[in-house]
């Protein structure tokens, strides 16, 4: 029987992290589990890579800042690009509310942060109409990193440091005795450990189940539509957001072009030029809870038509059906993450991250080892994200979550 005394069930971009971490702190005996051939065939593969501090919470915009200066000064090139994110409100109530969030960012050390009128936004966005815009915020350090990029740097980082990664091994169940973790049962046989960390995301809450914890969170579709523009991108294009609908755009990145489709997609008859493709989405609010992955056509059309509205530059572009593409969101109750242990000794969670799983990574997996290693997170009091929040009624409140 295999034995180990860490498992982390889930090699994406949080699993990887939490790897990472713990063995920058000396643990060797960490074993990740990945139920694909290869790692980033979920959610961190379907990310668009954006980070931001731009939150309304103390606590996502700490972890924000963390992980924004981990991302700028880490010897791993995970091609942070501070393009900037750009919210933008229709309506004055919407712009008070983004002076008050940029308020509280300020008072807590983000750098760069402004709120901007209509023809500021026009200068930084030509082509949007900003009839009805009241204003924005502009957060000159937000941007965008790639998302394969930091996870393989945690990953590779971990495996020097003495982790181990097993391919093609799901988790189907946790063991405890005495309320404390024993051994995790998989597809492959069981492994005997001490510590389960529960990195699996939309699937997170099946596995919880297996030791009479409810864990709540939901998997959502999320889609993204691709398109190629007749001519070239405006120079410097940040990651653009309404602040009242979510419909948000940023330039495109093929990062995922190293990972195996899913579906035998015809080849694009275009060539990846950053400077014409763009991605636009937004939250569908008709969009049922549930792990389809497969990208629905009619949201197309739903899409093209918020941009016809705010963008019709956008809503000239070109589809490029065979890159949209569709991952899943592991939202929480109040779309903050859950971290932390629990009342079974040895099992912690790094789940509900609501689409923010890719930006808070380093954040989250110091944390984890921390918590592991030391019985609390140090460098950051990470408690109000607790799973016991939900029984207390202590949630959290966030506005602008996309």
């Amino acid at each position: 029987m295999q034995r180990t005394e860490t498992v982390i069930i889930g090699g994406g971009v949080v699993g990887a992290s939490v790897a990472y971490h713990l063995t920058e702190r000396g643990a060797k005996d960490v074993l990740i589990l990945e139920r694909e051939a290869v790692q980033g065939r979920g959610s961190t593969g379907a990310a668009t890579g954006g980070v931001r501090s731009q939150f309304e919470t103390e606590i996502n915009i700490k972890l924000s800042l963390y992980s924004l200066d981990f991302f700028n000064n880490w010897e791993y090139d995970c091609e942070y690009d501070p393009a900037g994110y750009l919210f933008f409100a229709a309506t004055d109530a919407q712009l008070e509310y983004l002076k008050q969030s940029s308020a509280r960012q300020r008072e807590l050390g983000v750098r760069d942060v402004e709120i901007i009128d209509a023809d500021d936004i026009k200068r930084i966005v030509p082509f949007l109409n900003c009839d009805d815009i009241a204003g924005g915020s502009f957060g000159k350090h937000d941007g965008f990193i790639n998302p394969l990029a930091v996870m393989n740097g945690f990953t590779d980082a971990a495996l020097r440091n003495g982790a181990e990664i097993q391919f093609e091994t799901q988790a189907v169940a946790i063991n405890t005795k005495k309320e404390k973790i024993v051994s995790v049962e998989t597809n492959k046989g069981v492994i005997e450990c001490e510590n389960v960390v529960l990195c699996t995301g939309a699937w997170a809450k099946q596995l919880a189940a297996t030791v009479d914890i409810d864990l709540p969170v939901s998997p959502q579709r999320r889609q993204i539509v691709w398109a190629r523009a007749a001519e070239p991108l405006p120079t410097g294009l940040p990651m653009v957001i309404d602040i009242g609908t979510g419909f948000h755009f940023r330039p495109a990145k093929d990062w995922n072009s190293g990972i195996p489709a899913r579906t035998n997609a015809r080849h694009s008859s275009f060539s990846n030029n950053e400077n014409y493709e763009i991605i636009f989405a937004f939250p569908d609010p008709d969009e049922p809870s549930s792990t389809n992955t497969a990208f629905d056509d009619s949201f197309i059309d739903k899409v093209y038509q918020r941009a016809k509205l705010r963008a019709p530059y956008l809503y000239e572009t070109e589809l490029v059906r065979e890159k949209c593409r569709a991952g899943l969101y592991e939202n929480s109750p109040d779309h903050h993450a859950i971290l932390g242990g629990c009342d079974v000794k040895g099992l912690y969670f790094a789940n509900g991250f609501s689409g923010h799983g890719v930006m808070h990574s380093p954040a989250t997996g110091r944390a984890l080892s921390e918590i592991i290693l030391d019985g609390k997170a140090s460098f950051l009091d990470v408690s109000c994200l607790s799973i016991e929040r939900f029984s207390t009624g202590k949630l959290l409140h966030e506005t602008a979550f996309i």
